[in-house]
């Protein structure tokens, strides 16, 4: 197995304590690092997951300054690996707003990407109504950033839902998926959602999820997986704290993509 392109995704259960969920975030980015990982995906909201969503209002950082970037920045450079940072709460414009933000941390320890949420989860049954937009302000921007070995296009949960954005300039071999999604939505769709696609973009799939109970009566689905070009699954951790690895391979990402030439066939 090629060690120097080894990628991971991470799978926690994040309660309402900041210092314990980066004390976790570490211990398995440690594991990761220690399979020979080098890119490495932590799950949205990693660093928080309680009952009062404007919480997050509070826990807001200013892009490029704050404890949690810092850290972040600080695992990076201990590791020497690419971090995938699942979602920061990055100060917004709009008031008790903020911007669900993933950045990318080289090994170096620097930020060389930002991409904040685009689209904003948004559920009501008439008894029961979750919108992130009364606290998230969507982002704009369609982000590919550069690793040394592949080019990486940035998602957030609910982004998985909207295949246009994997299909603008696809110049890119990974995607990058920092999810909590819930119990109901994940069993109905998660795997189904995240195979399509690797499949329609033959690409790699990193998922990293969060998973079980969490306060406020939430539950989130887990199944942290990777996905190869093909739309196989080739690791995925079901439940629990986690890591899952696998090999990018880029002569099958070539082959699928020489054998079944999609991508160049688009005529939209």
């Amino acid at each position: 197995m090629n060690q120097s392109s080894l990628l991971a995704a991470i799978q926690m259960n994040s309660g309402d304590d900041v210092d314990t969920n980066i004390r976790l975030a570490s211990e398995l980015i440690a594991q990761a690092a220690a399979k020979g990982a080098k890119y490495v995906v932590l799950p949205e909201y990693f660093y928080w997951m309680g009952a009062d969503e404007t919480q997050r209002v509070h826990l807001a950082e200013a892009f490029g300054d704050g404890p949690l970037q810092r850290k972040l920045s600080e695992l990076a450079a201990t590791y020497q690996l690419w971090l995938a940072a699942g979602t920061l709460p990055i100060a917004s414009p709009e008031p008790e707003h903020v911007y669900n933000t993933q950045l990318l941390f080289n090994p170096q320890g620097q930020c060389q990407a930002r991409y904040d949420k685009v689209h904003l989860f948004g559920y009501d049954d008439g008894s029961m109504r979750y919108q992130e937009s009364d606290v998230l302000t969507a982002g704009r921007d369609v982000v590919t950033y550069s690793l040394p070995f592949a080019k990486a296009r940035a998602s957030v949960c609910y982004d998985l839902r909207f295949p246009e954005l994997y299909r603008q300039a696809p110049d890119y071999q990974i995607i990058s998926m920092a999810a909590a999604f819930t119990y109901t939505t994940g069993l109905a769709h998660w795997h189904t959602l995240l195979q399509a696609r690797a499949i329609e973009n033959q690409c790699y799939v990193v998922a990293a999820a969060q998973t079980g109970e969490h306060l406020g009566a939430k539950q989130t689905y887990g199944h942290s997986l990777i996905v190869d070009p093909w739309g196989e699954i080739v690791s995925e951790c079901p439940a629990g704290n986690g890591v899952v690895v696998a090999a990018y391979d880029p002569q099958l990402l070539a082959t699928v993509r020489q054998k079944l030439p999609a991508l160049a066939h688009r005529m939209l």
